[in-house]
């Protein structure tokens, strides 16, 4: 969407609790997104996500599609029944956002591929390479600041999407990856988690899964991920990205700078309600070396990242559907992220090292 674009149009497929994020942004910012319909599997949920949005509802995703002809559908379901509805949306015309992972094991990859991966009519819905922090440092990588990525370490989130970090810092591709994993358990208090605080400071044993994934030509990943880090505020959340000339650790960044000149430098947030700043609690922007490399593209709306991530995955989504923007994540990308994220569990499960096989969308 340009400036002058109208709104982009959308339908959700699902009621639960990632359903709510996309429909509250679309919701909360009618000039960027206009939500068309409802679609749900029991006619309760239809009939209460339809009250609760202000849109008609419906039983069957691709009657959703054949009635309002949105630019984009999102699809946000359980695991087993994301294939189907995506195969059905493509198949009514739609194009679709899904949520992750796209089809809940490699046999699921594949089919789901070989139904709909030659229409280019799938997008994955990705965040985490979108929240403001990883953006910025994705902009410092891009622009050569520490010359050619090589490593990723990630200890922040788990599975596909510490992959989808791993892949895209390091550049994606979709050849074989070879993953070696084990697991650890020691105690561990874990006093939040997604209804907030537990009130438990008794520690209790936690599973931390350590994996190295080798990408092939030098290129590499350490997955560091303990149960609950998502919300257990007792483990921080690291980021390394190494580079042929120099590297990224969290919000340092040291590099080669001109010969005989090793710098440092941060990445500053600016963020405003803090002290005597008025306008309200919003991240604006993240700076480096005195230039902005990120600036939040819903400012006065007091997202958090999380929020901003997942409102950037649909307004990309609506550019790309409506031609006037690159692919945000194609289903290439999902699926090599979740083929490689079902190594990590199988090697950490076996104690055997496993490559995967290289998949039918390496193609694309």
């Amino acid at each position: 969407m340009t400036t002058n674009s109208p709104p982009a149009t959308l339908g959700i497929v699902g009621t639960g609790w990632r359903a709510e994020f996309f429909a509250r942004f679309a919701l909360m910012m009618p000039e960027r997104f206009t939500l068309l319909g409802v679609a749900a599997r029991r006619p309760s949920s239809a009939d209460a996500a339809s009250a609760r949005w202000g849109v008609p509802g419906y039983l069957d995703p691709a009657e959703l599609q054949r009635r309002h002809q949105p630019d984009f559908v999102v699809s946000s379901v359980p695991w087993a029944a994301s294939a189907g509805v995506i195969t059905a949306l493509v198949e009514a015309g739609a194009k679709v956002l899904t949520e992750t992972p796209p089809a809940p094991d490699a046999t699921g990859l594949r089919a789901l591929w070989e139904s709909v991966g030659s229409s280019d009519r799938v997008q994955v819905a990705e965040q985490y390479l979108l929240l403001p922090a990883h953006a910025a440092r994705m902009a410092v990588v891009r622009a050569g600041t520490i010359g050619t990525p090589t490593s990723v370490q990630v200890s922040s989130t788990h599975g596909y999407h510490a992959v989808s970090m791993i892949r895209g810092f390091l550049g994606g591709g979709h050849g074989a990856a070879t993953v070696s994993a084990r697991t650890f358990t020691a105690p561990l208090v874990d006093p939040l988690g997604r209804d907030g605080w537990t009130d438990d400071d008794t520690a209790k044993p936690a599973v931390t899964t350590l994996a190295t994934v080798d990408l092939g030509d030098g290129r590499s990943g350490l997955y560091d991920f303990t149960d609950n880090q998502w919300h257990n505020q007792l483990r921080f959340r690291r980021i390394l990205i190494r580079g042929s000339l120099g590297e990224i650790a969290d919000d340092r960044v040291i590099r080669l700078a001109e010969p005989h000149a090793i710098v440092t430098s941060d990445l500053r947030r600016y963020q405003l309600g803090h002290d005597l700043n008025l306008d309200g609690h919003d991240t604006e922007h993240i700076s480096f070396d005195g230039r902005v490399v990120y600036r939040n593209p819903f400012l006065g709306h007091r997202l958090m990242d999380e929020e901003i991530a997942i409102a950037s995955s649909m307004l990309a989504t609506g550019r790309w559907a409506r031609e006037e923007g690159p692919a945000p994540y194609p289903l290439a990308e999902g699926c090599q992220d979740h083929l490689i994220s079902l190594a990590i569990d199988e090697s950490a499960a076996t104690g055997r090292s496993i490559t995967t096989e290289i998949g039918p969308w390496a193609a694309r």
